[in-house]
């Protein structure tokens, strides 16, 4: 909204200084630096009515040290990222940009499937809360909208050269007027030559115009896994928020440069126009992170629930899709990944060894991941110290994929 008011105000008064609304890196620190203003300050006014609405966290008793001291801790603490996310990016960002509109109906979408999970859990005393088939329903909803507009929209296209034979890694004035914006099917493949692999080429015998249908359908796979991947990561105080800023910032470096046209040249990655808008986004999604660090770091002050943790995770996913690094996921997402893969082990194993033995064993003394090592006495905060440090490296072998190949 600023962008546009300052954007008119330019145009028709001319007055200095409003000009620089029009940089990318401008409305990106401001909404960074908002986000956590809104976090920090919203935070502690929302902690405070949740304490005397008594909205507590109820803990399932499973012999941890220190869990049952969280009894009561407020949860639902996910709506404070969520305006942290909204309010700078609907301030700062171009809101005709397809790609913050489908980050913004994620946000609202998944938020509020959350939101009514953390409200049965509360309110009505369902420590099940929304029943799984209505949450697969609800991701399966996201990634249709979104599988469909980045499939079908005009304006989600990627910079290729007119004559493929001309592509080069650094690409030339007059080489330059040779390019042209076109819909494509091209996702980023790390650690391979050509760094591209096209969807089309998973099914050669459908026609090209039906691609769409199997991209679609990866898309809901990816949103529903790495939303689950989130919500199983929120187990500790911080790890969730912490591991999600890790990858947000990650994202939003990617994001700034595929979307413009000198640094993807150089990096010879694929330039996505309109794309640079969702650094914005990004910042906005980090400094949330960050402010709800500041309560939610160990001892935690207010638990986000499934109105943050599935949020954070389907975020996540569709800021991937949007800059065509989706299967880079394993590798950036990797806590998410290894802390799924923990439970599906364990359960997997568990049901196979009753079945073979008549009794049930464990690979882990318990699942997910940062709980076998919490039944190991590692004491929380350094566990959660220990996962940020994998985040980081794996954010920063994520991005030497643009160079390693």
């Amino acid at each position: 909204m600023l962008y546009y008011l300052f954007d008119y105000i330019e145009k028709h008064f001319n007055l200095p200084g409003t000009g620089v609304f029009q940089y990318i890196s401008f409305r990106a620190g401001a909404a960074a630096v908002l986000s956590l203003i809104i976090t920090i300050t919203f935070g502690q006014n929302l902690i405070a009515y949740l304490r005397r609405k008594q909205v507590g966290e109820s803990i399932r008793d499973l012999g941890l040290e220190g869990q049952m001291q969280k009894k009561g801790t407020p949860t639902m603490g996910g709506i404070i990222i969520i305006a942290g996310i909204l309010i700078p990016t609907l301030l700062f960002a171009k809101l005709d940009n397809v790609y913050v509109i489908l980050l913004v109906t994620t946000t609202i979408w998944l938020g509020l499937i959350g939101f009514l999970d953390d409200y049965i859990k509360v309110f009505k005393k369902n420590k099940e809360g929304l029943a799984g088939r209505f949450k697969i329903v609800g991701q399966v909803g996201i990634g249709l909208i979104v599988g469909l507009t980045l499939s079908f929209n005009n304006n989600v296209v990627v910079r290729e050269p007119a004559d493929p034979a001309m592509q080069t890694e650094v690409v030339t004035q007059q080489q330059e007027a040779t390019y042209q914006n076109v819909k494509s099917t091209k996702t980023t493949l790390p650690f391979i030559k050509n760094n591209e692999f096209d969807y089309h080429s998973i099914t050669p015998f459908l026609d090209r115009n039906y691609t769409w249908i199997m991209y679609t359908l990866v898309v809901i796979l990816i949103i529903t896994a790495v939303s689950n991947g989130a919500n199983i990561t929120d187990g500790i105080d911080g790890l969730a928020a912490g591991t999600s800023g890790i990858i947000g910032l990650t994202l939003a470096i990617l994001a700034y440069l595929s979307g413009r046209v000198d640094f993807s040249n150089y990096l010879n990655i694929m330039y996505i126009p309109n794309l640079g808008e969702l650094v914005i986004f990004c910042t906005a999604f980090v400094g949330a992170c960050l402010g709800f660090l500041w309560y939610n770091a160990y001892p935690a002050q207010v638990f986000m629930g499934d109105t943050g943790s599935l949020s954070l995770g389907g975020i996540i996913a569709v800021l991937a899709l949007a800059v065509r690094k989706e299967l880079m996921i394993p590798l950036l997402c990797g806590v998410f990944l290894i802390e799924n893969m923990s439970v599906i082990l364990q359960v997997s194993y568990f049901k196979y060894t009753r079945r073979k033995y008549g009794e049930g064993r464990r690979i882990l003394l318990m699942s997910p991941l940062h709980h076998h090592y919490q039944k190991k006495n590692i004491p929380e905060a350094k566990i959660v110290t220990r996962f940020w440090i994998v985040g980081i490296l794996l954010a920063i072998l994520s991005l030497a994929t643009l160079k390693l190949r």
